[in-house]
């Protein structure tokens, strides 16, 4: 399950970088606001997973360490 869990994390932060740039690149090449904004919501949810999925962990280490 360590492994399934750092395999998601992984990935997130992942999509997290890929999703950056795009926005980046957006922002740059002065794309429509529709667009930036959608990609940029996009980024906080992945933002607001990843770190959940991060806590959620910690949790579960802290309990098993009880």
């Amino acid at each position: 399950k360590k492994t399934k869990e750092k395999g998601e994390i992984k990935m997130l932060n992942e999509e997290i970088c890929r999703l950056r740039d795009k926005l980046n690149k957006s922002i740059e090449q002065g794309d429509d606001y529709n667009i930036t904004y959608k990609i940029s919501t996009e980024l906080d949810e992945l933002i607001t997973k990843y770190y959940k999925q991060l806590n959620d962990k910690k949790r579960r280490q802290a309990i098993v360490a009880l």
